[in-house]
Order: structure tokens, then C-alpha cells, then sequence
């Protein structure tokens, strides 16, 4: 069985405890969610490009873009493959020349990426695995057992409704 799901941009949302943008991958049955909790930088990137906003000038990833297609770089995946001490990581996949290459990225950068690019999202299942058990203290929510459990029955039960206008 193949490691990795291929995942889709299901929308942003806010994390209702520390103010910080999420956004939600779900696989494409819509089985299996995996928020990841970016930048706000990083989230207007991915929202732009959700919201098909055009810019007067590029934005660094829409640069990234231009710079790999004019030197005929194909990136051919994104994945999102591990979650270590609470930090995600990712691997963008380039093809240039007849060689295949591989970038450590943040997953906000490679997601940003691969929606300009139009390449597919992949996630470890080991990942999905690892995030059901994030330490929510060290994500900033602090306070009693219950708000945990609110906070991870909140994100069981997101809906596409719940995305306001950057959802897909």
C-alpha cells in the first residue's frame, strides 16, 4: 500500500484559541482531514491563489512559478511527510532536463506551490497518524481538558460551510 494520500485544499480557517490560520487538507474521499496551522503570510499566499485574486506584481510564490516555468522546471508533487515535535515538513519534486529533484519546504510554501502549479498534494499517512496526537499545549492552547477535547471535536467536525469565503 502507497504511504502517501493524495490530499486537496479544502479551505482556511482560523484557529478559534490562537488566532492563527489553519488550512485543511482532506483526502479525496474527504476520509481523512489534516489541518496544519501556517503563517498569516503564508495563508494570504494560499488565499489569493484560492480566491483566484491577481496581483499588479508577483507575489514570492507566484515568482517561484514564473522563475520554474521559464526555465522549464515541471514540479510534478508536493508532500507533506512528516510531523516532528509538532512541526510539519514537506518535500516539493521537481522535474528539469530529464532529472527528478527533491526540496525540503515548509508545507505553507509547498502548498502555496503546487496550487499555482496545478501538482497534486500528497500526505504520509504516518503524518495524518502523528497529528491526531499533537500536544495541543504546545500549540498554545492551554487551559482545561475539556477545551482540548472542544478544540479536537471542532476539528473532527469541520465542514466546507465553516471555511466563509475560502472554501473550495
Amino acid at each position: 500500500m502507497d504511504p502517501f494520500i493524495e490530499m486537496k485544499v479544502t479551505g482556511l480557517t482560523i484557529d478559534p484559541f490562537t488566532n492563527m490560520p489553519i488550512i485543511i487538507l482532506k483526502d479525496l474521499d474527504e476520509k481523512s482531514a489534516l489541518p496544519i496551522w501556517i503563517g498569516l503570510i503564508e495563508a494570504s499566499a494560499i488565499a489569493t491563489e484560492l480566491e483566484k485574486i491577481k496581483l499588479a506584481r508577483p507575489m514570492t510564490h507566484d515568482l517561484m512559478k514564473n522563475i520554474l516555468h521559464t526555465l522549464d522546471v515541471h514540479v510534478a508533487r508536493v508532500e507533506v511527510n512528516d510531523l516532528a515535535d509538532n512541526t510539519f515538513y514537506a518535500r516539493i519534486y521537481l522535474t528539469a532536463d530529464g532529472k527528478d529533484h527533491v526540496i525540503d519546504s515548509r508545507p505553507s510554501d509547498a502548498i502555496a506551490l503546487a496550487l499555482r502549479a496545478g501538482a497534486p498534494i500528497f500526505v504520509d499517512r504516518k503524518v495524518i497518524e502523528k497529528s491526531r496526537q499533537i500536544d495541543l499545549n504546545k500549540e498554545g492552547i492551554s487551559g482545561e481538558k475539556g477545551e482540548k477535547e472542544k478544540w479536537a471535536e471542532f476539528l473532527e467536525n469541520l465542514n466546507p460551510e465553516d471555511f466563509g469565503k475560502y472554501k473550495m
